[in-house]
């Protein structure tokens, strides 16, 4: 049985390819890194696997990030996996000129002096694998070296500009 509906094709701009990517509900991940300067770290929701073997992860940040410049030099990142709560901490990565790392921001020092960030159900401790200029993002893939689950509560996701969780039942 086919079904059918009428279906409105646009040219592509960078307005309506903002439009059509914002109906895909996506995880939210702040990944941080430890640098001379003290720590960075940036909200992401473009995060994905790679691949099993080896254990890679990627996910895109812009080339005009403000985050950029520090966080290119690191050999190592954590990609701390936010939890549905956590709307707050993914908001204040998001934000430029916001302090991240202050009195607010709940983190621990894993290995390497990676910040990791309380409350995520996950930390994925990654090496620096490539980072390739795409477009107007680079691509960054890391290497996964170590992970810490959390306590397993459900996901924050990002859809339609918001911040949302998993429906209960």
């Amino acid at each position: 049985m086919s079904v059918s509906h009428d279906v409105e094709l646009r040219p592509v701009t960078a307005r309506v390819f903002r439009e059509a990517l914002a109906r895909h509900a996506t995880g939210v991940v702040v990944v941080t890194a430890a640098t001379p300067s003290g720590p960075v770290g940036f909200t992401v929701t473009s995060f994905t696997s790679v691949s099993q073997e080896p254990p890679l992860i990627s996910f895109c940040l812009g080339r005009g990030s403000s985050s950029w410049p520090r966080f290119g030099r690191a050999r190592h990142f954590a990609a701390n996996l936010l939890a549905a709560g956590q709307e707050d901490v993914a908001d204040r990565f998001a934000r430029r000129g916001a302090d991240r790392f202050g009195a607010s921001t709940r983190w621990i020092e894993g290995p390497a002096g990676l910040p990791l960030l309380h409350g995520s159900t996950t930390h994925l401790v990654c090496r620096r694998h490539a980072a390739i200029p795409v477009g107007d993002h680079i691509l960054v893939v890391g290497l996964v070296v170590e992970t810490a689950l959390g306590p397993g509560d459900a996901p924050l996701l990002y859809h339609r500009g918001r911040f949302g969780q998993l429906a209960e039942g």
